[in-house]
């Protein structure tokens, strides 16, 4: 599989598919790449579709990892593969990097696809749980965790109805490290507030939210597009937190549509 050494010194696995506009997928906590194949599966005929590895996930090595740190990282990806603009998309956390990109370097992007994710930072009690998740993983690992996750990021239709779906979920889970997943749920507790930037944002920006997320749900999906000026807003039917995955279908009908107006 291929791996991009930067200049700085971290190498980003990632994988490409396609031609014409390139349009960046930026993965969930804690799955890495692997999470967009339904997508490059299908999306390869609209665009030119790179799908990358966070740090510690995935075939990306480990290293210091914040939101904000994550989206340099990006920057740099970009440039050493020589995309001067991209329609960045990013899903729950993928979300968070996404939108660090668009404060850091809006020069970067030619479109913003925004999928189950928000703007604002945890809570006191949200922050609580993330300290948990983390005495969880340090003591059992990945798919340990991930198990008390799946009632939350996915669907009851999909838990009940999509076994493959369940289990390609856990298999992605399973294999990142602990120390990796770890790192990460500090970036995610210690995130920057993304508020402030959302009326700066000027391209072309798709929002989509699973019908029954749990996680980050409609109304704060309704809080992206109703502050990023011109943004559309779409639900995808049938799907939890983890949309791209639960109904690939809809979601890819949805980039697809957004690809050909940017």
């Amino acid at each position: 599989m291929p791996l991009c050494t930067l200049p700085s010194g971290p190498t980003i696995g990632y994988d490409e598919a396609g031609d014409g506009t390139p349009l960046l997928l930026l993965h969930a906590f804690p799955l890495d790449r692997g999470m967009w194949q339904p997508q490059l599966a299908t999306l390869a005929a609209a665009a030119r579709l790179v799908a990358v590895d966070m740090p510690g996930f995935g075939e990306s090595p480990a290293a210091p990892f914040t939101i904000e740190g994550a989206a340099e990282l990006v920057a740099e990806f970009l440039a050493a593969r020589d995309i001067p603009k991209a329609v960045v998309c990013g899903l729950s956390m993928g979300g968070y990097v996404a939108l660090a990109l668009a404060r850091k370097r809006p020069d970067l992007l030619r479109g913003l696809i925004l999928a189950d994710t928000r703007a604002g930072i945890d809570d006191s009690a949200a922050r609580a749980n993330r300290d948990k998740s983390i005495a969880l993983a340090t003591e059992k690992g990945s798919a340990a965790l991930f198990e008390t996750m799946l009632p939350k990021v996915v669907s009851a239709s999909t838990l009940a109805d999509r076994p493959g779906v369940v289990e390609r979920l856990r298999t992605l889970a399973a294999r990142q490290p602990a120390a990796s997943v770890v790192a990460a749920l500090v970036a995610l507790r210690d995130r920057p507030d993304a508020n402030d930037g959302l009326k700066s944002i000027t391209v072309p920006t798709l929002v989509l939210v699973g019908e029954h997320d749990a996680v980050t749900p409609a109304l704060s999906a309704a809080n992206l597009a109703g502050q990023i000026r011109g943004s559309k807003l779409v639900h995808i039917p049938g799907a939890g937190h983890l949309s791209s995955a639960e109904n690939a279908e809809a979601f890819n009908a949805a980039v697809r549509s957004f690809l050909a107006a940017c």
